[in-house]
């Protein structure tokens, strides 16, 4: 199969493509033929050797966490996602080769039917950011009579919270740049601040929960946000590394702070699913790159201001698995070579 790999950590320059044989599915594993790969900062993170780069164990390493595919081995005959099913779902790359691929293996717990309301494409830039955004709002109770701040309210995590923490009831106050004023409004944010006009510390007093998505690696964002909760508020922070002092300066606020690690749940993906086919959250796709353009992919990521996600055009939805005419019996090729 065709993969976007890296040989060492370092820049975007080091992604590159190669032929990796087909991965091998086990126990309760699904191989899926990706069709789109979403692309999160945690990749790029690693990629740069941060992140999650301390579990590499060798290289070649194909990264990406995010999947849209179709089935084509199921861990057994009733399993509810049969060979041909349309799915997306969470890899735990470096733990395994990643979504940067023609194929990937995936456990049953992190698959979930694809949305029918969208594309491949589309499908591709909602698990890991989603979910991340789930578990944050859901963690900060979101719920009516609670006022909520999100930042990065237009980024990928930061657009899924946004709707999210509407959905739930809370007044959703969201940060973002002038160009996403209007995309914030439309997403259902009640109040926007412009962060390059106006100072949200100074404009905002007794909120209850901030999710916040930036930390302390831009303008202090994450110490000015203590001093906008209420006593006793709580801040769920994201980014990994984005601010170690965290919690000595929340206590010394008197206010709470946790940080947040998404766990790959088809439960919650399911939930989610619905609400993206019944048409009240939506994903946003900024820019989509072919496999091949995985470094350019990398570098618009880095270069900030992605308004939702950027995702990985892999393989044509409608293309055979492993370029057969049947995608069953490229799992039985697999199956018996593995036997």
């Amino acid at each position: 199969m065709r993969a976007l790999v890296i040989d060492r950590t370092g820049g975007p320059e080091e992604l590159h493509l190669t032929d990796l044989p087909l991965p091998v599915a086990v126990s309760d594993e699904l191989l899926v033929r990706v069709v789109a790969a979403g692309i999160n900062p945690i990749d790029a993170k690693t990629r740069a050797g941060s992140g999650a780069a301390a579990a590499i164990g060798g290289y070649p390493v194909v990264l990406g966490n995010d999947f849209s595919g179709i089935v084509v081995r199921a861990p057994y005959d009733t399993f509810p996602l049969q060979p041909g099913d349309a799915v997306y779902g969470m890899a735990r790359t470096p733990r395994i080769a990643g979504t940067y691929a023609e194929y990937v293996t995936v456990s049953s717990l992190s698959v979930a039917k694809k949305p029918a309301a969208v594309s491949h494409t589309e499908a591709a830039g909602i698990p890991l950011a989603a979910m991340t955004a789930w578990g944050m709002v859901t963690l900060a109770q979101a719920a009516p009579g609670q006022r909520m701040l999100v930042h990065a309210g237009s980024g990928g995590v930061g657009h899924f919270a946004v709707q999210f923490a509407r959905h739930f009831g809370a007044h959703v106050i969201a940060t973002g740049s002038t160009a996403s004023v209007e995309f914030l409004h439309r997403l259902g944010a009640h109040e926007v601040i412009d962060y390059s006009t106006t100072r949200f510390d100074a404009e905002l007093r007794d909120i209850d929960s901030v999710i916040d998505l930036i930390g302390n690696v831009h303008d202090q964002t994450g110490t000015r946000s203590l001093t906008v909760l209420r006593p006793g508020g709580l801040l769920v922070n994201a980014p990994t590394g984005s601010w170690p002092s965290m919690q000595q300066e929340a206590a010394a606020a008197g206010v709470r702070a946790t940080g947040y690690k998404v766990p790959a749940d088809a439960r919650v993906l399911d939930a989610i699913t619905a609400l993206i086919d019944n048409g009240t959250v939506r994903v946003n796709i900024d820019q989509v790159f072919d496999l091949a353009d995985g470094a350019a992919a990398h570098r618009a990521l880095e270069g900030g201001h992605t308004r939702g996600k950027i995702v990985l055009r892999v393989s044509d939805a409608e293309q055979d698995a492993a370029g057969t005419s049947d995608p069953e019996a490229a799992a039985a090729g697999q199956a018996e070579s593995a036997a």
